[in-house]
């Protein structure tokens, strides 16, 4: 008996709680291709992205799309259709399409039926199925494609069909990754109040040795130099920027405006070419910015009014 055939089909439905924008970032590096390609995979109409699979290539081809966030499915192949493996755009055009509306295959057995919850064959709930085969698959994918001989026309592994995070790591002493404005003006206030203590060290060194007080000094000047470039520069990233604009401090003018920008400037809510946005701000981080913010704003109530409370206590003769 002849081996059954399977098609994976698209139609540019989601899964539940995936960004379109993700999606799309996703299937780019899943097919290695530019995001003007993937687009046509968004137009509203089904499309066949790979034929000819036996009932396991299609389900690891499923898994792959799944764990992207594309909510694909797979149908029985009848032998009339051609035997082209990739359906091009003019048989795309030529050949009418079955709405995914009007059929479905159940991704567990194979059964053709009107789209339902449920399976009318095996009796599962197809949307928790889904759910529990795009969890599994992780774990799964790799040892099966090391079992599986090499093919021209195996499926993707698992590798290149992992989603990206939702939310990027955070690498405080590093300059990958991303930070938001909150976590910005934090981190700056803990590395602020880091060096006061070290160089309050590094003082008292200086009045037993000069030298070597000098040398701490230098060395805290060095790491707060170092530490400052590295927040500064994930925050550019945050935004899409380059890390290297953060020598635009240096620039006479410029340089007294750009801090105020790289506070001001909201970051992306998605995938950047940075990576995936910062986590959510904790309630530490949005303590530690509001003193910050406290502090400088102190500062200037007391640059304004202290002169000013000394030059009235000089004419009041105190």
């Amino acid at each position: 008996m002849q081996e059954a055939h399977y098609k994976i089909v698209f139609d540019g439905e989601l899964l539940p709680g995936m960004p379109l924008e993700t999606v799309k970032a996703n299937l780019a590096n899943l097919f290695k291709t530019d995001a003007s390609k993937i687009e046509r995979l968004f137009g509203g109409q089904a499309a066949v992205i790979k034929r000819k699979l036996n009932s396991a290539e299609a389900d690891r081809y499923l898994g792959a799309l799944q764990r992207a966030g594309a909510k694909a499915y797979k149908e029985a192949e009848h032998p009339s259709v051609p035997l082209s493996l990739v359906q091009t755009e003019e048989e795309q055009a030529a050949q009418p399409t079955v709405s995914p509306m009007a059929r479905m295959t159940c991704p567990k057995c194979g059964h053709l039926q009107d789209k339902s919850s449920e399976c009318q064959t095996c009796g599962i709930i197809i949307e928790k199925y889904l759910a529990r085969q795009a969890l599994s698959a992780t774990g799964s994918a790799t040892s099966k494609a090391s079992s599986t001989p090499a093919s021209p026309y195996a499926p993707p592994s698992a590798s290149i069909g992992e989603a990206l995070p939702t939310y990027g790591e955070l690498r405080p002493l590093s300059v990958n990754g991303r930070i938001g404005r909150l976590r910005y003006l934090a981190w700056s206030l803990v590395v602020m109040a880091a060096a006061m203590g070290l160089f309050g060290i590094a003082a008292i060194v200086m009045a037993i040795s000069s030298t070597a007080g000098l040398i701490c000094m230098g060395l805290i000047g060095i790491g707060l130099l170092v530490v400052s470039v590295q927040i500064g520069v994930q925050r550019l990233h945050d935004f899409g920027w380059s890390g290297w604009l953060i020598l635009l401090n240096l620039v006479p003018v410029v340089g007294s405006l750009f801090p105020l920008v790289m506070l001001l400037v909201p970051g992306n809510r998605q995938v950047n070419r940075y990576g995936s946005p910062p986590p959510p701000n904790s309630r530490s981080v949005k303590i530690l910015a509001a003193l910050w913010l406290l502090a400088v704003l102190g500062g200037l109530v007391a640059a304004l009014t202290v002169p000013e409370l000394v030059h009235l206590r000089q004419g009041a003769g105190f």
